[in-house]
């Protein structure tokens, strides 16, 4: 009797292995076929059977190893043909993940699907660094921003100005290779360079690097660091509290 089709989204969370949901631990250990993004941990994987097909179509900054059509494609013919199939995402689905894109396909097939959410990697970082993203008295509101345009070489076309004035804690996706033009353009609108700035590169991993900084001089630190993507950006009052992690402490401002 052959398995209906069926696509599970799931959210594996910023990089440990054991920030992930009962269900979606579940839901790898039935899986026929697993397509994953890059950098999901090796301990993931391995929850899924034997002889299940691991599919890696992993993306990286301006280098596509699988297209976003491509993938599109698979999630359709490897449900119709193997059954149940999971789409592993870095973090959370639906934050900056190309959820709609692939939702838009499975459903246009007539494929059933559900959303299985994740730590993203804003609350990771925070996690990792002793921050409340919220602390009360000093951010009522959290910004999640992507910090390049869809190619991942540009500046986000954002509402600078606004995210200059806003008292909040903003936490910027994807801002690597933009890193010098988000810190420029929320000082040049107003955000004070003083302004406590984080960034966090590969959350919760093995591999992860924590640069502390202000806002004018972050993208400087980072430089010197050699960070890479995937990282996020985290700048506000609410860092004040911030503690890099002794493992992986690295280029801390002067307090």
């Amino acid at each position: 009797m052959s398995v209906r089709p069926f696509v599970s989204f799931v959210g594996a969370g910023p990089g440990d292995p054991e920030l992930v949901t009962l269900k979606a631990l579940r839901r790898l250990r039935e899986a026929d076929v697993v397509i994953h993004d890059r950098l999901i941990p090796r301990a993931l994987l391995a929850e899924a059977p034997a002889e299940a097909e691991i599919v890696d179509a992993g993306k990286a900054p301006g280098r596509h190893c699988v297209s976003q059509s491509q993938i599109n494609w698979l999630l359709i013919e490897r449900a119709r043909r193997r059954g149940r199939v999971v789409r592993l995402k870095g973090g959370d689905p639906a934050i900056f993940g190309r959820l709609a894109e692939e939702i838009a396909a499975v459903r246009g097939a007539g494929i059933d699907f559900e959303v299985v959410p994740g730590v993203t990697a804003a609350t990771g970082a925070a996690a990792r660094t002793g921050i409340s993203l919220t602390a009360r008295g000093h951010a009522s509101m959290l910004v999640l921003a992507t910090g390049s345009d869809h190619k991942g070489h540009d500046v986000a076309a954002l509402d600078w100005g606004l995210l200059a004035r806003a008292e909040a804690t903003l936490v910027f996706y994807m801002p690597v290779q933009a890193l010098e033009a988000i810190t420029t353009a929320l000082t040049a609108m107003g955000r004070d360079e003083r302004e406590r700035a984080l960034v966090v590169e590969r959350a919760g991993t093995l591999d992860e690097q924590v640069v502390a900084g202000h806002l004018g001089d972050i993208a400087v630190r980072c430089r010197a660091a050699g960070v890479a993507s995937p990282a996020v950006l985290l700048v506000g009052a609410t860092l004040d509290v911030a503690s890099v992690p002794r493992a992986v402490r690295h280029l801390t401002a002067d307090t």
